[in-house]
Parts: structure tokens; C-alpha cells; sequence
């Protein structure tokens, strides 16, 4: 068997045996075939995790057409691998934007029944090039924040024509992938891509949601003195509250050592900044897309830039002052690292899958929708088990008490 099979195989291996959700799942799916005759485009990071959610897609009788919603996070020993179990991928690390978008045209050429989405290109795409299949396809999920305002803002203008479940506003989801998901990738490929301390420096983290929170609340742990960027009231308080510094951006180019860019906005460091930081500062990304540093800004303003380590880019600027860049401005948690750990994203394809097989049988009209309660709540349940723990319950008179107003 070629080496790149084996490699890959035993990523999915391993991945599976820390998913039980995910293997509940497949264990039920193989015997009702909830996908029977219909086509399912995944486009999602192409490593293990989400090899291993296209197996379980494919035991409920899918036809499994993947793609990556990113060039960098392509793992390709996991696409040999798929290949093999018979699951179409179209998918290479590193290929260019112009193959990236030709890949996701391949399958939606495959006129798929149902999509599930990561940063919504598929969704989009489909609606600007391909408006005949809309009527063909039975809904779609979203798994993360910058989809979910895509979509929210082609609702707005009255443009969605298909239902869509948001996966990423689930409680299930939110609380955990973004949290201590992203929480800990992000500083795991920081730190392996560094390899420099964490301690006694100064991180400035931009965005305080859920993502914002799991990086700040990691870098704490790790020592790092830290400074919150915020545009809502409400939640730079929450960040003053919880213990950090919180500036506008002008002001912590100065202090920063570390920076990451969490907020799914654009030009969050851009040319009025470039000259304010620190030697030597290191900039990342863990929004989806390669916009919140502002590399093509970037590039332009620099006199110099070279590779000094793999995926760290270091930049001369006019006054000879050096920065450096982490994965090219693109996610780094996935264009420089492995992604969440294998028991969050259990979670969170437990929730897209389940997803999909409510999609599957149910007729919705275009719009957005939540992830139905019953979803959240099971896989809620199914997460506890896992971890071998029982939660009260409440009794008859208890719910009495609680639902009368008496």
C-alpha cells in the first residue's frame, strides 16, 4: 500500500477512536441508510477530523463529494487515504485560488442534494454560478462565524434560496469549537511554529466572541500579560471584567509581542499600524479568512520579505523595522497546524451530520434556521456519556414548580 495511504490512514485511525459521538452515529446509519441515493458536497479543512465525518456520511449510503475551505489546511496523505475508501475529494495543499475554486465547481457539476459548508464559498458560489440546482438542493449547514454572517447578509438582502442550518449558533457548537477549540489549536501551532515562550510577553488579541475568549483565556494560562481590541461596548466590558487591558488597536500596536486576529472583519492590522509595532512582533490569524491581517497592504508597504522559518515570513519594513507573519495570514490553527482536538470536533460534526439527516427529510423553505433543539440537546446527552458523567434530573414536582406562575 503507497506510504501516503498508510500515513493518512492512520491519522483517520486515530481520530476515530477519540469521536465516539461520531462512531454512535455511523453505527445507526449503516443500518438505516438515511442518505440513500443522495449527494452530499462537504467542504471543510480536508485533514482526519473531517475525513472521518465523510466516512460516517458515506455508512448512511451519501455519495461523498470534499473539498477544503482552505488551500493551506489540505492534508494530503488523509486525501490518499479517502480516495481509497471510495469518497470523492478534490483537494491539494497549497494549490492556488484559481484550482481552490475550480475544486468546488467540480462538485457542484456533480448537481449534490445536500452541502455542508465552512466559511461559506460553496453556498455562495452556487448561488452566482449555478442558480438551475437550486431547486435540487435540499438544504445546507454552516459550521463557522464568518459563513454565518455571509449568509445572514444574503438573507437580508432577500437573496438566500435555500434553507440553511446554521451549526455554528448552536449551543453545542459556540460554547466548545469555538471556545476551548480554538483556544487550544490556536496556541498549539503558535507555539510549535515559534517555538519561543508565551510567558512574560504580551498577546493582543483582537475580537473578544467565543474564539476571542478561548484565546485570551489560553494565553492567561500560559503566563501572557493581555490586551483585548473591541468593537462592541458590551463585550470589551466583559473583556475589562475578566481581567484584561482593553485599547483601541492604534494603541496596543505598541505593546503587543503577540498578536491574533479573531473577529471574521477585515484590515484589522493594516498600514497605519505596521510601523507602531515591535520589533521583531508576530502577527497571526484565526478568523477564516486571509483579510484580518492585512497582507496584500502588507506586502505592498514592505521593502523585503523572506521565509526564516517554515510558515513564519518575516517582513523589513521602510524604517528597517522587522515583523513577521504566521501561515501567510490564513488561519493558522489550520494552515500551520492540525485544527481542534479530535473530542471537540466530535461535537461539532455530531451536530453538522445530524444536520444533514434532518435536512434529508424534511422540506424547509429558503431561509436560516438553528440547529432544532432536540439536535443540540441530544448530542449535549451523548457528550456527557463520553466523559462518564451524570447531571441531576429534574422531578415531576420540579418541573410543576418551574413552568407555574403560581
Amino acid at each position: 500500500m503507497d506510504e501516503w495511504v498508510v500515513s493518512g490512514r492512520k491519522k483517520l485511525e486515530w481520530v476515530r477512536s477519540h469521536m465516539p459521538l461520531l462512531s454512535q452515529i455511523e453505527a445507526r446509519w449503516k443500518q438505516e441508510k438515511p442518505f440513500h441515493n443522495l449527494t452530499i458536497a462537504v467542504c471543510i479543512h480536508v485533514e482526519a477530523k473531517t475525513g472521518r465525518l465523510c466516512q460516517v456520511l458515506q455508512s448512511g449510503g451519501a455519495k461523498v463529494l470534499l473539498t477544503s475551505c482552505n488551500p493551506l489546511s489540505t492534508q494530503d496523505d488523509v486525501v490518499e487515504a479517502l480516495l481509497e475508501d471510495g469518497i470523492s475529494v478534490y483537494a491539494k495543499h497549497g494549490c492556488s485560488d484559481e484550482t481552490y475554486f475550480s475544486y468546488i465547481r467540480t462538485m457542484l457539476n456533480q448537481e449534490p442534494n445536500l452541502i455542508i459548508d465552512d466559511g461559506g464559498d460553496v453556498i455562495q458560489l452556487l448561488h452566482d454560478e449555478y442558480p438551475t440546482l437550486l431547486r435540487s438542493i435540499r438544504g445546507a449547514s454552516e459550521e463557522t462565524t464568518t459563513g454565518v454572517m455571509r449568509l445572514k447578509s444574503r438573507h437580508r438582502e432577500g437573496k438566500l434560496r435555500i434553507p440553511v442550518i446554521m451549526v455554528n449558533e448552536a449551543r453545542m457548537k459556540y460554547l466548545f469549537d469555538n471556545r476551548y477549540g480554538t483556544g487550544q489549536s490556536v496556541w498549539t501551532s503558535i507555539m510549535h511554529l515559534t517555538n519561543l515562550t508565551i510567558a512574560g510577553k504580551t498577546v493582543v488579541v483582537a475580537g473578544y466572541g467565543w474564539c476571542g475568549k478561548g484565546v485570551t483565556m489560553r494565553a492567561k494560562a500560559l503566563g501572557a500579560e493581555v490586551i483585548v481590541t473591541e468593537i462592541d461596548p458590551i463585550k470589551a466590558i466583559e473583556a475589562k471584567m475578566d481581567g484584561f487591558r482593553v485599547m483601541p488597536m492604534k494603541e496596543a500596536v505598541k505593546y503587543g509581542d503577540y498578536f491574533i486576529t479573531v473577529t471574521g472583519c477585515n484590515q484589522i492590522i493594516t498600514t497605519q499600524h505596521f510601523e507602531q509595532l515591535k520589533e521583531g512582533a508576530i502577527l497571526s490569524n484565526a478568523g477564516h479568512f486571509r483579510v484580518e491581517v492585512d497582507m496584500e497592504a502588507l506586502e505592498a508597504y514592505a521593502v523585503e520579505s523572506r521565509n526564516v522559518k517554515p510558515d513564519i515570513t518575516e517582513f523589513t519594513l521602510p524604517s528597517g523595522k522587522h515583523i513577521h507573519v504566521l501561515a501567510d495570514g490564513r488561519l493558522v490553527n489550520l494552515a500551520a497546524g492540525n485544527g481542534h482536538p479530535a473530542e471537540i470536533m466530535d461535537t461539532s460534526f455530531a451536530l453538522q451530520g445530524l444536520s444533514a439527516e434532518y435536512l434529508a427529510h424534511h422540506t424547509l423553505s429558503p431561509g436560516l434556521y438553528e440547529v432544532p433543539h432536540e439536535i443540540d440537546q441530544l448530542v449535549a446527552w451523548e457528550k456527557l456519556k463520553s466523559f462518564q458523567t451524570e447531571i441531576d434530573v429534574l422531578t415531576p414536582d420540579q418541573e410543576s414548580y418551574l413552568s407555574s406562575y403560581e
